[in-house]
Formats: C-alpha cells, structure tokens, sequence
C-alpha cells in the first residue's frame, strides 16, 4: 500500500515538537486564523448529532439502544446549530480526540463547541484534526484539576498550528486515504466476520455442554424452558438465585471519581467471560470504599452480571481490591450447588441470555429489575459433572479462542498502521500526490471513517 511513497523534496520547521518538519510547500496557519465562532440556535428540526472519539462527528440514531444512554430533552431549542463542515468538538473530551466535521447540517449539545471551519477541502480537515499529533495539541490546550475532567481552553485552541497544502494536495490526500481505508476496513471486515463464525463455534460448545452434558445417550426430560429444551433426566432445574448463597446489588448514587485509588469495574469493564481492565479506567477513594461496598465485599470466584447498559454481560471477579458500580450484581454460588466457572458458561449461554432479555424492560437502555431475578433459571448437573463439563469445555474451545486472540491482534495491528499512515501523510512525512494520480475517484467517499474496533454501546461520547 506504501511501495514507493517517498518524502517530499524540502522540509521547514513547522515550530510545534509534535507536527516537526513539514513540506516546504505547505502553509502553517494557527488555529484561530480558520475558524470562527457559530452562535445559531433554534433549530430543532434539524437531525440530532453526537461526536464519538472513535467516531467523529454523526447523526444520532434515535431508534438505537445501543447507540447513546443519555436522555433527549423535549425542548432542542437551545442546542447549537451545526452546519456541513461545522468543527464540532466535545470541550471535556477534546484532549481524547473527542471531535470531528459535521456530515451535515445538524444540532449539537449546548456543551459543544462549533466552528465555522474556513478550509478548502473539509474531508481534509477531519483527517488532519482527528491525527495523532493533533490530540495532543488539544491535549495541551486542555486544563483542569483531574485528567477525566479537563476543560478545552478556546485561547489555548487557537494557537494550535494547522498545516495547509496547496488545495488540490489535500484532494490528492483525502483520495489516497479514502483508497488505503477501503483496503484497511476490508481486512478488518474478514477478520471479524471469522470472529463472529468462531464465537459461534464457541458458544454451540458451550451450549450442548451446559444443557446436555457429555453423554450423548443420556436420558432427558423437558425443562418448560422454550431456550432450554430437554435436559438430562437427573439434572435440576432451580432458580438461578437459589443456587447462590450471597447476593449484591450496587445500585445507587455514583461514587465520586478520582485519579487514583480503588479501581472501580463498571459495566464498561465487564465482558461476555472477562472483566477488561483496559477498557475503562475509573478510580475512588480509598476511603470511600467501605461506604461504597457496604452491601458486600468481592470475593475471587465471585460472578457479576451487569443489569444494564449493557444488560447480560457476565464474568467472575479475580481481583479482590476492586470496588464496584451500580447497575453490576454480584452473586457468590453455593459451593454445593453450582461451580463458578460452570456458572460463566450457562449465563453466557443463550438460554440463559434469552430468558434474562425477555424479562428486560426500557425504551432507551435495556435493563432488568431486581424483582426479576428470581424467574431466571439455571440447569444444574451434580458438582463432580459440572468439573467435567467445563473441562471439556476449556479443551474444545481452546484452539477457536487462540484463533480469535490471533484475529484481534491482527485488527489491532492494521488499526496502528492506518493511524500512523494517517499521520505520516497529513503531515507530509509522505507523498502521496502521485500514487493518488493512479487511484479511480469515488464519488462521496470525502466522508469516509474508519471502522472502528469498539462496539456501538462502547463508544465514548456525551451528551448533555
């Protein structure tokens, strides 16, 4: 995709560490000298638009419960007009990359900042101003008391310097970008569409083995459960509540966040199996924490089901130093009664998945009432099948998950590569101008994104 891309000819010092040398040709401008300020309001007919870090700038799905948890107000009044090519940016997330070129004309939430953005090719500028180096300029422009909580200084933003080729330079960049993504988003398309084909491989496994066991020729019986079917005859079919011996519901007034502390698992952080670290990382005090765990500590072993947002992701907690969120339960199964790896297993499963979205309620985000727990039931062999049970599991399922592991990193790898080579190209590491001449146009590909690697519910965006 790169052969014979070469630097330009001649570079000048672009006077920002992170842009250093640019093409001798190009024009740096700061900031301030590109925009201006956008005051419209009283729109409210407009399509509603939300900015995603991973994402930019887009039309808010409405209809979507995975899509956005915050509430719509009735009155849009107030929300700021944002028009085609508008520089929409989120002032409390700006130093995550948290902004974008809107689409279309669109309304915004009055927390936002809009731009009129003077730049000859818009679809140039989403790329540029979404670049690594230029996060870390609206990193720099950002200040406050915590990280998490920083303010987008407008003073600070318009001195952020902004690279500009000649006109039909930046064309020639957005036409090879646009061709390089096409090629990178279909690599990634394969890639998840055998993660998907081995998840399912996975969970059929794990299926048959939390329903009926190991032994094909087992008797069965009818469970009543439409999901479940029949199960082998000398299985029992309790409710799952009665099969666990403590319980724990974190509901309640959100914990003050802070830098550093207890780390506090969200339903971010919470997986189909596992709990991510990674993917969400939030903080309390210490000495908040007793108040916080009042209902009950975390034990290794124990299971969490998150009640919302997402509703039904389950894994067990291997940490012990951990606080928790609302909308997370915490179960510790009776050791007599149910194993907890094989409790994963069956929560994970479709019919347990099933019977806990048919008892899930709520227009906007889908969540189940505690009173609802109770109906949900689990299939129980004795404890000695059910080590037995996981561990065949574990076997079958091994090479699909090392097959899995091996197609994520491979996205995370082509996700690096495009954000380098991004960056590389918009600010004139490489040239692109002649491979660009090669490459056919697409009509409207100027607004390309990326595919992202977070799913619709994961995306980091907010609404006020």
């Amino acid at each position: 995709m790169i052969d014979g891309l070469k630097p330009y000819v001649a570079y000048k010092d672009s006077g920002s560490k992170w842009l250093g040398e640019v093409p001798e040709g190009w024009e740096v401008r700061n900031l301030r000298t590109l925009v201006g300020k956008r005051t419209e309001r009283n729109c409210p007919d407009l399509p509603l638009l939300s900015v995603a870090r991973e994402k930019g700038v887009f039309v808010r799905s409405l209809t979507d419960s995975g899509e956005n948890h915050n509430v719509i107000p009735d009155d849009l009044s107030n929300y700021k007009v944002a028009r085609a090519g508008d520089l929409v940016i989120n002032k409390m997330k700006a130093w995550q990359g948290s902004m974008g070129i809107a689409p279309c004309d669109g309304i915004v939430s009055p927390a936002y900042f809009v731009f009129d953005l003077r730049l000859a090719n818009a679809a140039f500028g989403q790329r540029l101003l979404r670049s690594s180096p230029y996060v870390a300029h609206f990193a720099q422009a950002s200040d406050g008391v915590r990280i998490g909580q920083w303010d987008l200084s407008v003073p600070g933003m318009r001195e952020i310097p902004v690279l500009i080729p000649p006109t039909d330079e930046q064309a020639a960049i957005v036409r090879f970008l646009e061709h390089a993504n096409r090629k990178i988003d279909g690599f990634i398309r394969a890639k998840r569409k055998l993660i998907a084909l081995l998840n399912e491989q996975k969970q059929a496994i794990i299926h048959r083995a939390v329903t009926r066991g190991l032994d094909p020729g087992v008797a069965l019986k009818p469970s009543g459960i439409e999901w479940l079917g029949d199960i082998p005859a000398h299985w029992d079919l309790r409710p799952f509540v009665r099969s666990v011996i403590e319980k724990a519901d974190y509901r309640g007034a959100t914990p003050e966040k802070v830098e550093s502390g207890v780390f506090l698992v969200t339903a971010k952080n919470i997986r189909k199996g596992w709990i991510d670290y990674e993917s969400s990382k939030e903080y309390v005090r210490k000495c908040d924490y007793a108040k916080i765990m009042r209902r009950g500590l975390p034990k290794v072993g124990d299971i969490l089901l998150t009640t919302e947002a997402p509703l039904g992701h389950v894994a067990l907690i291997d940490d012990e130093s951990i606080a928790l969120a609302q909308r997370i339960i915490r179960f510790r199964p009776d050791p007599g009664l149910l194993r907890s790896d094989f409790a994963l297993y069956s929560m994970n499963s479709r019919y347990f998945q099933c019977q806990l979205a048919e008892r899930g309620t709520g227009s906007t985000a889908v969540g189940i009432k505690a009173s609802k727990l109770p109906q949900l039931r689990i299939a129980l062999p004795p404890v000695s099948e059910q080590e037995q049970i996981v561990l065949r599991a574990n076997s079958d399922c091994m090479p699909l998950e090392s097959a899995i592991a091996r197609a994520e990193r491979e996205i995370a790898l082509m996700q690096e590569y495009r954000t380098r080579l991004t960056t590389d190209i918009v600010t004139g590491k490489l040239d692109v101008r002649a491979a660009a001449a090669t490459l056919p146009k697409v009509a409207d590909a100027a607004a390309d994104e990326p595919v992202t690697d977070e799913p619709a519910d994961e995306l980091e965006y907010e609404d006020a």
